[in-house]
């Protein structure tokens, strides 16, 4: 049998971050919406006996979705051994939480061939790390906790993105501990704050204010790599409305509202790239756009 599932990467619309937990990760709360740049996973069962396999081309060492089905063997999954091969799309450790949808869509692949437990994919997902839960079910979502904690949004106003990644990688975790040099996580009281802001601008079909789009792991992600900041200079000059580092970065992303949001971004995307930028366009997707099909004849 042979499946292929899309595994979108995300934008953070906004990411604000709060103080180390118990368990030693950030407190955020965030806005993170899947796009129509995305990795490809095609899942092919192989003989009884054998050992289950990852193949990623291009990308080196331990691969989450190699630890995602080791977590579901653990659980008692019992697919026959499967082979999965990645074409990858999404920037790697650019910020777009590629490895996190990656192992979300093999999570979800993983149950189209042998259903298990929702609650025992979500504990799985949880532990493969807070991108992940988000990823499950592609979309639009607010996730608070330290990310893992996701409750689905409906849709905001039109819009669309023109991704623009780096040349050199950045660790999330190499991220963080900039930011926490700077002093920049939030206290306890501010992040509140945040989070009742966004509660009350985020109604249905909403343009989200400008004063919310705000990642506050940009100024960690741009002492790191400050040739970023030229990036989101030639998005704003180019005519996106707001430019961001995406996530933990170094990935750029300007943003476009309104109608024909998808056409500007072609036109601003065209224009970078003529200016020696390799620019890309990408669109919201939901949940669909992350379904297992049987893969395409040939």
């Amino acid at each position: 049998m042979r499946l292929q599932a899309l595994a979108p990467g995300k934008v953070n619309l906004c990411l604000f971050v709060g103080g180390l937990r118990d368990d030693g990760r950030h407190a955020v709360v965030t806005v993170l919406e899947s796009v129509s740049l995305a990795d490809t996973l095609t899942l092919t069962t192989m003989e009884p006996g054998g050992t289950d396999e990852v193949v990623c081309p291009g990308v080196e060492g331990e691969n989450l979705v190699a630890a995602a089905l080791r977590a579901l063997r653990a659980r008692g999954w019992d697919a026959p051994p499967v082979r999965i091969e990645i074409d990858k799309r999404v920037p790697v450790a650019g910020g777009m939480g590629g490895g996190s949808a990656d192992a979300a869509a093999a999570l979800r692949l993983a149950q189209e061939l042998a259903p298990g437990r929702p609650e025992e994919i979500m504990a799985i997902a949880e532990d493969l790390g807070s991108d992940v839960p988000g990823q499950l079910s592609p979309g639009l979502a607010l996730g608070t906790g330290a990310g893992e904690e996701v409750t689905p949004l409906p849709p905001i106003a039109e819009h669309a993105w023109v991704i623009v990644p780096a040349d050199l990688p950045l660790s999330t975790a190499e991220v963080y501990a900039e930011a926490d040099r700077l002093n920049l996580p939030r206290d306890p009281e501010a992040l509140g704050r945040a989070q009742d802001e966004l509660a009350a601008a985020l109604a249905a079909d909403s343009r989200l204010q400008q004063a919310l789009i705000v990642n506050d792991l940009q100024p960690a992600a741009l002492s790191l790599r400050p040739e970023v900041a030229a990036t989101l200079e030639a998005l704003r000059t180019a005519g996106a409305d707001t430019a961001i580092v995406s996530g933990s970065g170094p990935t750029a992303a300007g943003l476009v509202w309104g109608p024909g949001a998808t056409t500007r971004v072609q036109s601003i995307a065209s224009a970078l790239r003529a200016d020696g930028w390799p620019a890309l366009t990408a669109t919201p997707v939901g949940a669909e756009n992350g379904a297992p099909r049987p893969p395409s004849p040939g």
